[in-house]
């Protein structure tokens, strides 16, 4: 199962700044080609010498590039990747007599909306995935920056979870939980 936890804030900055970077380098390169900006000579060389390195070397580059490349893009995807991947369940005691089929996304639906009545807790989000043999729940609940934790976790532990492992005739249910807290004051009315 692919973890729930998503890049930090320090990941984003960090992609922000080395993207305006590059986009600073371009606009440099571009603007002194053109000769809007007159601070090097466009026709000077950018290293000293005039000579081609070895043959080996544009190999390395070359090599190096592409490395680069792939890990660029691997950061990428993990930027992309928010939760687990859900599943249709399908509930078969008897296959003659037809089936149920349930996603995963609906089953847990009701659990999310219990969560989000809980006090101090802003928003909820929940992924149920793998098999009804082998299931995992990933739970992300945004909460307000005083509320207690530990009573939190305790009511989902406590209550939440078994309501819906009995719901969904399960006899363990793995629970991984993330907490993250709002920077938005709210006023909640319950």
């Amino acid at each position: 199962m692919t973890s729930v936890n998503r890049p930090a804030a320090l990941n984003r900055a960090l992609l922000a700044v080395f993207g305006i970077v590059l986009l600073a380098a371009g606009g440099f390169g571009l603007a002194t080609h053109f000769r809007v900006l007159r601070l090097v000579d466009p026709a000077a060389p950018i290293v000293p010498g005039t000579g081609e390195p070895p043959g080996w070397v544009f190999y390395v580059i070359a090599a190096a590039a592409i490395v680069v490349g792939l890990l660029a893009l691997r950061w990428l995807i993990a930027q992309l990747a928010h939760r687990p991947r859900t599943k249709l369940w399908r509930f078969e005691t008897d296959p003659a007599h037809g089936r149920t089929e349930l996603h995963a996304d609906i089953a847990v639906a009701p659990f999310v909306e219990e969560l989000r009545g809980y006090p101090g807790v802003h928003q909820a989000r929940a992924s149920l995935a793998g098999t009804r043999a082998n299931p995992s729940l990933a739970l992300i609940v945004t909460c307000e920056p005083d509320v207690d934790l530990g009573e939190i976790r305790g009511r989902i532990t406590e209550e939440g979870v078994p309501r819906l492992k009995e719901a969904l005739e399960l006899d363990d249910l793995p629970v991984e939980i993330e907490f993250r807290f709002t920077s938005r004051a709210t006023s909640r009315v319950g």
